[in-house]
This record gives structure tokens, sequence and C-alpha cells, in this order.
């Protein structure tokens, strides 16, 4: 165990009147928070967190998506340390690399399954996910003005999709909160509808053919935009902060068949998805379609510093290379030498624990009957898991399936009683979601169950306390 977490409570009142005072939190209603202070996490071990009052917690959401290896790595620390004391950093302008850089390209050129001219050797840096999206933007709009076709520009991206916070991550994104402030989203982004069955599907629609249809409104928006105009398709594997929503199975074939048909490229967003939280190195294996480019950070580095970045596919990468000349783009940290030596080490912890395999062959199945069982639960209306993302829909009835008013915010409510009983579980409307760190063993799968059954029996008490539940 980390040795700091034998560390005493600290002074919680002073160090949320501090955090009132100077921090800006992401996503946050500040007026809120200053009325009751914000919960201060002060270290962490493995799948748990400890806050200032000294309250363990176990973390189902590994952080933010991220902490795939568990808390408390220190090779990773390790790492950080070394390539600090080496090359703390050089920039990789000017025609300059380094050493971790360079092997870390090659290494994610590795991992990714190849296919043809989808065959990874090229990887582009930066520090997140939405700066690797707004690359998306630049690189998929140069490949197109280097074939003689500028006025293909329109992305095409899905409602509900999260593609990160920066103008052209928030852009396509699907999210009607982020586009309600600063005049999103910017020009040339469109959305279609979400694969979300719960919410779609058709009287007596099986999942197979509503699958299908998901996927023509991507072709139905084409031919209304023009597929002339149209340069991308931009989507994740599993949406992940609109829900966990999982695809069925017929979707991906479809999309893939129609971005063939129409010539456009097509981007996999693999922020949450990739480095074995689906079960893969990249998620787009498990689907079985064949994206240009791949969004990646998080997992990566299991969260430990920040990275991001794209790996771009030969079909796009040859035209930047042969044609292109200077690609006018790029970052003060892309292939920063300390978060790709720390990469470096994350990757090959995953590889030595086997921890990928783990998700696919193991624990993540495991998750999936355990998962499963909620089904049962009076509140709960699906459960649903794919590797080690899940998903359960709290509902007013289940026969047939009957949603809370929103207004309510039922979800919030629950996760209120998540965080008062030690489980970090996060909320989505009224969709209760979870992503565990991979180092998760099946007794922690077990606890962490335990800890979800209790959750939800609290929620169904105080709703009936309430008068809000029969």
């Amino acid at each position: 165990m980390n040795p700091s977490n034998t560390a005493a409570p600290a002074d919680t009142a002073s160090l949320q009147a501090l955090d009132s005072a100077h921090h800006l939190h992401p996503f946050t209603d500040h007026a809120a928070l200053a009325r009751h202070g914000a919960r201060v996490i002060t270290r962490a071990d493995n799948i748990y967190i400890w806050d200032s009052e000294g309250e363990k917690i176990l973390d189902a959401m590994s952080g933010l998506w991220c902490v795939n290896a568990g808390y408390g790595r220190r090779e990773l620390a390790d790492a950080a340390y070394a390539q600090m004391m080496t090359l703390p950093f050089y920039n990789s302008f000017f025609q300059t690399t380094n050493v971790p850089a360079l092997q870390l390209a090659s290494k994610l050129a590795a991992l990714a399954p190849r296919s043809g001219e989808h065959a990874f050797e090229h990887v582009f840096f930066t520090s997140s996910g939405s700066e690797a999206n707004d690359t998306n933007v630049r690189l998929v709009r140069r490949y197109w003005d280097l074939l003689g076709q500028p006025q293909r520009k329109v992305i095409i991206s899905r409602h509900n999709a999260y593609h990160g916070s920066t103008l052209a991550g928030a852009s396509l994104s699907g999210m009607s909160a982020m586009h309600a402030q600063g005049d999103l989203p910017i020009p040339h982004i469109a959305h279609i509808g979400q694969p979300y069955f719960f919410e779609h599907a058709r009287a007596g629609e099986s999942e197979h053919d509503f699958g299908l249809r998901a996927a023509r409104w991507l072709e139905e928006k084409i031919l209304e935009l023009g597929a002339d105009r149209v340069a991308a398709f931009i989507a994740e594997p599993v949406q992940g902060a609109g829900g966990v929503i999982i695809p069925p199975a017929s979707y991906w074939p479809e999309i893939q068949r129609i971005v063939d048909r129409h010539g456009i490229l097509l981007i996999s967003d693999e922020v949450i998805c990739a480095f074995g939280r689906l079960g893969h190195w990249f998620a787009y294996e498990k689907f079985g379609y064949r994206p240009d480019l791949i969004t990646f950070a998080k997992g990566v580095t299991s969260g430990y510093i920040p990275l991001g970045g794209v790996l771009v596919g030969g079909r796009v990468a040859q035209v930047l290379i042969e044609r292109g000349g200077e690609f006018s783009h790029g970052y003060t940290y892309s292939g920063h030498p300390v978060a790709c030596a720390v990469a470096l080490a994350n990757i090959e912890l995953l590889q030595r624990e086997d921890l990928v395999e783990r998700v696919r062959h193991d624990v993540g199945p495991y998750l999936a009957e355990r998962f499963a069982e909620l089904q049962q639960h009076p509140l709960v209306g699906q459960a649903q898991s794919c590797g080690f993302v899940a998903s359960l829909l709290l509902v007013r009835h289940k026969a047939p399936l009957h949603a809370f008013d929103p207004a309510l915010a039922v979800g919030m409510i629950c996760r209120r009683h998540c965080f008062k009983n030690g489980l970090i579980m996060r909320a989505v409307g009224d969709r209760m979601i979870i992503a565990p760190p991979l180092v998760m063993t099946r007794a922690q799968i077990d606890e962490m169950m335990a800890l979800i059954r209790r959750c939800l029996d609290a929620t169904r008490d105080e709703l009936q306390h309430t008068g809000l539940l029969d």
C-alpha cells in the first residue's frame, strides 16, 4: 500500500474554503458547490480513494474512465521521475524528437490491429482527447484539401456523444447543454441520433433491426447534406459520457458499409474505450469496423499524467506525408517525453499483468454476470455491460418500462446515496454508470455489487418515503 494512505484526516473546512475562493471546476454549478463545499480527495490506492475526512470510497469510475491500472502504481511514478531527471521536456517542433515519443509511437502502431490501408503506422500526440479531436478536424479537412475536394468539410457526429469540450470538441459532441453556451456547434458540424434502443426503438422492433435503422440515419444525413460535402463520421464505439450506450451488434457493420459506399473517413473516438476498457487494446477490433483515425487519451497513461493523440491510418497519412508539405498544427506538449515515458511503462504494466485479456476472458464476463442480476431490482429497468463499462436504467415501473419524470433527478438522488455509502457511481440522467479500474478482482466486483444494491435500496426507500414511488 502507498505509505501516504496512513495520513491523518485533513482540515476539510479550510480546504473547502480555499477551493471555493480560487478554484473553478469543470462542468460545475459553482453557486451550488459553494453551499456545501467540494469533497476533498487526498489519497488513493488500488481501486480505492480516501477523502479529507478519512472516508474510504470504492472508485467504480476509475477517476474519470482513466485509471485502468489502478492507483498507487510505483512503476508509473518511477518512470516519470527517471524521465524528468533525464529529459524533463523538449518540443517536437523544428525537426526534433525524443526517445520516449518515438518509442511510444512505434509501440502504439504495433498494438493497433492491421488491415490494409487501415494499418496505423503514424501517431500525432496531444495532451488530451479534446485536443486530439481538434486535431482530427484539422487532419480531415487538410486531407480533403490535398485531394482537391475542399468542399468536403462537414463532419457528422451523434446526439448525446461526447468528444471533448474545446470549441471543436464541444461542437463534435452532441450535448445540448454544451451547445447552449458559446454559439455552438461551429459551422460544418452535423449530428444524427444515437443508437439507444430504449429511447428510439419502435414498438415490436428487434435490436437487430433497430441497429440497422439507427446506422442508416447516417446515410440519410449524408444524402441530405450532399455526399460531396461530407468529410467524415466520428463516433465512440460505446458512448461513455452519454450514459454507456451500447449499440446493437448490427450497428457498426452497417456504419462501415455506409462510409465505404460514400467514401468518407471514419473516426473512432476511443478516449474511453481503448487500452483494455472493452477487453481489447482498441475497441474497433471488438466491433469489427475499420477506422481511418483513432482518438486516444485517458487509459494510455492510466490517467497518471496528461497524454492524448490520434492514430493516423495509412489512407490519411500517405496523403499528408506525400502531398501535404508542412502541416501547420501542433502543441507545445505534443510528444512530451515524461508523458510518453509514463505511457510506455503503463502499457508494459498492462501487458505484464494481462489486464486486457483478463477483462476479455475473466473479470469482464464476471462483471457482466453480476451486473445482469441488478435487472431483478424494482428500480432497474435495464442493466447492460460491455467489458469494464456498465450502466443501469432507473425506472418508475418495469412492466411496461416507464421512466421517471426527468425533473425529479432520480439519478442524482441515487448518486447522493452512493457517495454516502462509499461508492463512486456516475449519474447520467437516470442512467447510473460504472467504469472500474481493470485491476479489480472478482472479490472486489462482489464488494462493488453489494454497495450498488445498498444504494439502490436506499434510493427506493427515499422515493417511497417522499411519495415519488408507489
